[in-house]
């Protein structure tokens, strides 16, 4: 199993939106390096959900329930989609400003590479996001 993070503006898809609709089709990313991490995720995976631009804080955890297949919403079959289902919304979100302040998280995708919207998560970044979500 591998691990990832999604960013989502709150205002255009929050994690509530996605909780109402019970699964997600990740659409309309355009980004080369993001695009080559939604065809490697795997049916099973997980994602920590990131509130990007407003809050800025991981607020729950996804599962991919349907590997990557062309964007319906592109005339460009390069872009793909994953579909995603909500498993948890974490009792306590964790904010960009604790990550940034925690030398274990200083190689984290989403500290070096802030832009990118969908990244990996390393196995133990995983573990520390879910004990700080839950202590």
């Amino acid at each position: 199993m591998k691990y990832w993070l999604i960013k989502s503006e709150p205002d255009t898809y929050s994690w509530d939106d996605f909780e109402k609709e019970g699964k997600s089709m990740w659409d309309g990313v355009r980004n080369f390096a993001a695009r080559l991490n939604m065809i490697e995720m795997k049916k099973g995976d997980l994602a920590l959900f990131y509130h990007s631009n407003e809050g800025k804080e991981i607020v729950g955890l996804a599962k991919v329930s349907k590997e990557h297949y062309p964007d319906p919403t592109s005339d460009d079959p390069r872009w793909v989609v994953v579909e995603f289902v909500p498993v948890e919304k974490f009792p306590k979100t964790v904010t960009l400003k604790q990550i940034k302040a925690d030398k274990r998280f200083e190689d984290m995708a989403l500290v070096k590479l802030s832009r990118l919207s969908v990244g990996p998560v390393k196995p133990e970044e995983f573990d520390f996001i879910m004990q700080l979500a839950h202590d």
